[in-house]
């Protein structure tokens, strides 16, 4: 396995990195009031979409995390801000538990308080593969959340159809966007779940993904100004924040939610995202 996010964190974390940080804005910042500062990130994302497709909203959660420095009343708050923005969908992009599988019966009922007008789809990440992946997908599907690996259908909205699919780990697992896109028709536009930002460079070649949503880099957790991300994951590197264009995709990587060792945050909050779908003209 290549190293994880967490050891490269906690050998710059703890060291005069960490120093430094507490000095410009105090460890409790850091520790308490940044990773629990949620912020709602709006975006407009123009797709070729029929007109009718026109200000579709999603929500995408990302990197919960849940144990054992994300708590469940941080996550709670951000279903709340989920549902106040009264999305049509809400798309999980992974990363549900941070090395105990067993957190995921706690996070599940959580989970099942999101109320989109048409559904709840997830796929898995890196530390849910590093874990129980099955004990982690059953749970949330039990709780009437679809999780795709490799997977994908199609939804009808405004008497459109919307493809949604989503992909294995891309670190761990055997995504396969192929296999993926099999049933959704080629015209129609597709929402792609992928956990990994990087991978857009190669998922982009296709041509039939509208937008790829993703997560895992947390942003880097720790944003300098001027300077960007200290520490960034393996296949976090390049997309690591926020909209980018790829090629003809659109891509969006979400900050997250949770935190990983050391579980701190400076210039990079925890974000809930709304996605707000616009029609070229």
């Amino acid at each position: 396995m290549c190293p994880s996010r967490r050891a490269l964190l906690k050998a710059a974390g703890y060291g005069i990195v960490g120093l430094g940080l507490s000095a410009l804005g105090g460890y409790g910042y850091l520790t308490s009031l940044e990773p629990g500062w949620l912020q709602v990130e709006h975006v407009a994302v123009r797709l070729n979409i029929p007109s009718a497709l026109e200000g579709v909203k999603i929500v995408q959660l990302s990197d919960l995390h849940l144990y054992p420095f994300t708590q469940l009343r941080l996550i709670r708050r951000a279903v709340a801000l989920a549902n106040d923005l009264h999305p049509d969908l809400v798309l999980l992009t992974g990363d549900y538990v941070d090395g105990d599988a067993a957190a995921i019966d706690d996070l599940v009922p959580v989970l099942a308080g999101l109320n989109p007008r048409l559904g709840i789809y997830a796929v898995l990440g890196n530390h849910d593969l590093w874990t129980l992946p099955g004990v982690i997908r059953e749970a949330l599907q039990r709780a009437g959340i679809p999780v795709l690996v490799n997977q994908g259908l199609t939804v009808q909205i405004r008497g459109e159809l919307v493809g949604i699919a989503g992909l294995d780990d891309g670190w761990s697992g055997s995504p396969d966007l192929r296999t993926a896109l099999e049933g959704i028709p080629p015209q129609v536009p597709v929402l792609l779940m992928m956990h990994e930002p990087d991978l857009a460079d190669g998922l982009s070649l296709d041509g039939r993904v509208s937008l790829q949503l993703s997560g895992h880099s947390h942003g880097g957790q720790v944003r300098l100004p001027g300077r960007g991300a200290l520490i960034l994951p393996y296949l976090g590197r390049k997309y690591d924040a926020g909209l980018y264009r790829v090629r003809g995709m659109w891509l969006y990587t979400s900050r997250g939610i949770g935190v990983v060792a050391p579980p701190v945050r400076f210039n990079c909050r925890p974000e809930v995202t709304q996605i707000t779908l616009t029609a070229r003209r």
